[in-house]
């Protein structure tokens, strides 16, 4: 399931892409007809994240305020097996996919991205950054990444069950295996996020909030960091990276951990999600830490302390890596450096 990051980076991305056009709105699949014919022309107001849920805000007028009775909201949650995939011109700049690996739509090449800037889309995996069309446009209408001019792009049929396809200008994206998609009013999307705990990526998160609520529960800090009740975005990969990085032991109760500690996890865990929100990549490992030479069979020791190192050396005290089930994913912990 992607975690939190992702979906910030995908709700920018949507509004880089679509973000003040109209869109032809459609259900290849057929599930989500009656929504599609909804939002078919209406206008894309931005993108939005709370934890693991996206919501797409659209009305009839590009200048509409959020909080107007006509807007409509769409909300997503990828799960664990869904995705959104593009395509489109060679001024549609975006990934191949965002979400569970997926081909990319009508099997073309993978488009380059805008270089610098600050772009929503800069380090997602679709090829090269500022790359020069060069003769390749001039001879043939498509630069050299294979991607076609403007007034030679047709959208190309849909691949498997894509439950939601937005058409731009310039490009496609194709949503397939949602665990949700429907369509909310203000108030429903309110009642979802009252569910939700705080987003340490959201500028209104309040880290008190989440001290609040592990200090009053007896589950495990490992469990809670799981629960997106308690605190929204944090996946299995932040959990393992964050608890080593901060030194508590995935199993010591919530209400067991001083309200220093709970807040050092929070302040530990936003750098390393707007890291990925930065650069589409979770990277936890300091530099001091990582191994020189990287050993060619543990090629995850530049990345992360003891996600997916079971058995391997521990990066700080050599002891090596434990795993086993928790919350229903796999676990990984430095039995000694986070011993307490």
């Amino acid at each position: 399931m992607p975690e939190g990051h992702t979906i910030h980076r995908l709700a920018a991305a949507l509004d880089e892409l679509y973000g003040g056009q109209s869109l032809r709105v459609r259900s290849p699949q057929g599930r989500f007809a009656d929504g599609a014919s909804r939002l078919d022309g209406q206008v894309l107001l931005g993108g939005q994240a709370h934890g693991k849920h996206l919501f797409l805000p659209f009305g009839p007028r590009p200048d509409m305020l959020l909080d107007d009775a006509s807007v409509t909201w769409l909300r997503i949650h990828l799960g664990l097996y869904g995705s959104w995939t593009f395509d489109g011109d060679r001024e549609f700049t975006a990934p191949h996919a965002i979400g569970a690996p997926r081909r990319r739509v009508g099997e073309r090449g993978e488009h380059a991205l805008k270089g610098g800037g600050g772009s929503a889309l800069a380090g997602l995996k679709g090829g090269s950054v500022g790359v020069d069309p060069g003769e390749d446009t001039k001879r043939t209408g498509a630069d050299s990444r294979g991607c076609p001019a403007p007034e030679d792009w047709e959208p190309p049929e849909p691949r498997g069950a894509v439950r939601l396809r937005l058409l731009g200008r310039h490009g496609v994206a194709d949503l397939t295996g949602p665990a949700a998609c429907e369509l909310l009013d203000a108030e429903g999307v309110a009642a979802v996020r009252r569910r939700l705990g705080p987003d340490p990526l959201r500028p209104d998160a309040d880290m008190e909030v989440f001290v609040a609520k592990a200090r009053s529960r007896r589950k495990s800090i490992g469990e809670l960091l799981m629960d997106q009740a308690v605190i929204s975005g944090a996946g299995n990969i932040y959990r393992a990276e964050t608890l080593f990085r901060v030194g508590v032991s995935p199993f010591r109760a919530g209400n067991r951990i001083s309200e220093e500690r709970l807040r050092a996890i929070w302040e530990d865990l936003r750098p390393l999600m707007e890291y990925g929100v930065a650069t589409g990549f979770i990277t936890t490992v300091d530099l001091d830490d990582v191994p020189d030479p990287l050993p060619p069979d543990d090629l995850e020791a530049g990345r992360w302390y003891v996600y997916h190192r079971a058995g391997r050396p521990c990066l700080r005290c050599g002891t090596p890596v434990a795993e086993r089930e928790m919350a229903a994913r796999r676990l990984f912990w430095c039995p000694s450096c986070q011993a307490r």
